[in-house]
């Protein structure tokens, strides 16, 4: 295992003794690998996320700066999660279009019979407790998934998705809190006070509402 500081970076890597880290994967300063968390070879932790308890990074998994992937969590390979990515306990990222223990002519499959596809989550997403995202797909910038959800498309910048499948019920700003419509594909945070714009099934920031 080799360490990468990042700018900026002051606190200590912090990988808890019962965690089992390839030699080959990098994790970030200031991360921390809590108990029985798993991080496979060839994986890579930017500086200042926290793995939880019995939590999973497939080989040659990647997450940003300041990523937060809670206890339970399996993220099989090739996730990317951005910066400042957070991943509910129990959440699950598939890789495989065609899961089956055995080929047409009933070999036991192997990871060389696999086309694995990945998910990928943009900076600042949220994915709720025991959400199911389904690769290949992409969650978009800011977006919140529901617990419980199954996702299987692609989730737009700021969406708030819910269901199974996972639709979108409505829009959150970066913040997290649901927005309210303040004119027509015009909507307001409730927290911040920031303008968005809806164009075309887009959400766009604004800037910031005068009070």
């Amino acid at each position: 295992m080799t360490t990468d500081a990042g700018a900026g970076a002051v606190r200590a890597l912090w990988i808890a003794p019962s965690a089992d880290v390839d030699p080959r994967a990098v994790l970030g300063a200031g991360s921390t690998v809590a108990d029985r968390a798993q991080v496979r070879e060839f994986a890579r932790v930017g500086p200042g996320c926290t793995v939880g308890y019995a939590a999973y990074l497939g080989p040659g998994v990647i997450l940003g700066r300041q990523c937060t992937v809670q206890d339970f969590a399996l993220l099989y390979e090739p996730t990317l999660l951005e910066e400042r990515v957070h991943v509910g306990p129990g959440a699950v990222f598939t890789n495989d279009r065609f899961p089956r223990a055995v080929s047409p002519i009933g070999r036991l499959k192997t990871t060389a019979d696999w086309d694995l596809v990945g998910v990928t989550v943009r900076t600042g997403a949220s994915i709720g407790a025991n959400t199911v995202c389904v690769a290949p797909l992409t969650i978009g910038r800011w977006a919140v998934v529901a617990d419980g959800s199954v996702v299987t498309a692609d989730v737009p910048e700021y969406a708030l998705m819910d269901g199974t499948p996972a639709r979108r019920v409505h829009w959150v700003g970066q913040s997290g809190a649901r927005l309210d419509r303040v004119g027509p594909d015009l909507f307001r945070c409730p927290v911040t006070g920031a303008l968005y714009g809806e164009h075309n099934g887009a959400l766009r920031p604004l800037g910031i509402a005068p009070r």
